[in-house]
Parts: structure tokens; sequence; C-alpha cells
């Protein structure tokens, strides 16, 4: 489990891609904290180290999450948000991210808002259907509260300190973004679904 709040910035050093998934090296100053085997969200996406050293780690993505996710659009250079798996002592500080992206979004709009920044997030309307008004979602694995929403998009305020320690500080009109909802909202929805279209007794 993970919280959403962002520990470093890590670079990808390389990627191959094949049939069989993607292997992916990233460097970061983490890397003496890693162990083989760690789960570790890469932009919100968890993936497992198979090897780890001083100067970062490497790891593996199936096709799965590479169709379900934007980690196969990286490239080498490119900046991404790491999260080691949250210990039992630690504080909540964002909300419960599991580190398994349920799709993707696509920035609409980037606005200056006095010293924070507006992101406007095109979702599927499948997602979008978790997302309420003040609630939670992770963009790029970051912990963030909706501040709009709208029919086809939902809107976030990026402070000053998101900015400088995630990689949304880099965002543009365009740009995917993995995308998970609140998994609470995905649980109450499977519990009540045997009740839809039936009165209450």
């Amino acid at each position: 489990m993970f919280t959403g709040l962002v520990q470093d910035i890590g670079s990808v050093e390389s990627v191959e891609g094949g049939a069989d998934g993607a292997r992916l090296r990233i460097a970061t100053g983490l890397g003496p904290e890693i162990g083989l085997g760690d789960s570790i969200a890469v932009n919100g996406v968890c993936l497992t180290a198979t090897e780890a050293d001083a100067g970062g780690f490497a790891t593996e993505a199936m096709n799965q999450t590479l169709e379900v996710t934007v980690i196969g659009a990286l490239e080498p250079g490119a900046r991404v948000n790491l999260e080691l798996a949250t210990r039992a002592d630690e504080r909540l500080g964002g909300h419960i991210v599991q580190g398994h992206a349920d799709g993707s979004g696509r920035v609409l709009e980037v606005a200056e808002d006095g010293f924070a920044r507006r992101l406007r997030v095109e979702i599927p309307p499948d997602l979008l259907r978790y997302v309420v008004d003040k609630g939670s979602v992770a963009l790029n694995g970051v912990s963030l509260t909706v501040a709009a929403l709208g029919d086809t998009w939902a809107e976030v305020s990026l402070i000053p300190e998101t900015l400088e320690r995630t990689n949304l500080g880099d965002a543009a009109p365009g740009d995917p973004l993995n995308v998970e909802v609140d998994v609470i909202a995905k649980y109450v929805e499977r519990l009540l679904s045997p009740l839809a279209g039936k009165e209450q007794a």
C-alpha cells in the first residue's frame, strides 16, 4: 500500500520493450532503501524491484500493466514519481493508494492560480463516476484533492511543494497521466450492485 506522497523524482535510465513486456532501469537516491522484491510506485504504478543498488533499481512491467497505464510510454530521461511501500507504523499523510492504476487521463488545461497551479484532467467516464468533488484521486501516484468536477474532467490544485517534489510540475496540455480512483468507492459500488433496481424492505 502507498499514500500518494512522492518521496523522490527518479530518472529512467533505460527501457527495453518486447512481446513479453518491458524492463526498466530507474536512477534514484532511494536506491540504498530498496531491496530485491520490494514494491515501488512508479508514477503511481506498483512495480517490483528485480535488481537494486545504491544508484537505483531495475523493474519489469508486464503486458497488462502496459495496456492499462502509461508506463509503456516512458523513454530514457523521463522523470518519474517514486514512492516506497508504506510501513504499518507510518502516518497516512495522503490517502489509501494501491498502486493499481485504473487507467489513464489526459491533461486538458494548466492555469496559474496565485502560488498554486490548477490542472484540469480528462478522465474516462468509467473512472470519473468514482471521482467526487473534494474527494481524493491519485494522478501519477500523487495523492490529490479534487477541486472541481465537470462532465468529462476533474480539476486539482497543486501547491508549490507538489510542483517541486513531483513530476506534475512538468505537466502540460496533452500529457497522459496514470489515474487511480478511490478504492473505497469501487468497493461500495460492488457491494451495492446486487441491490440495484430492488426495493428496500
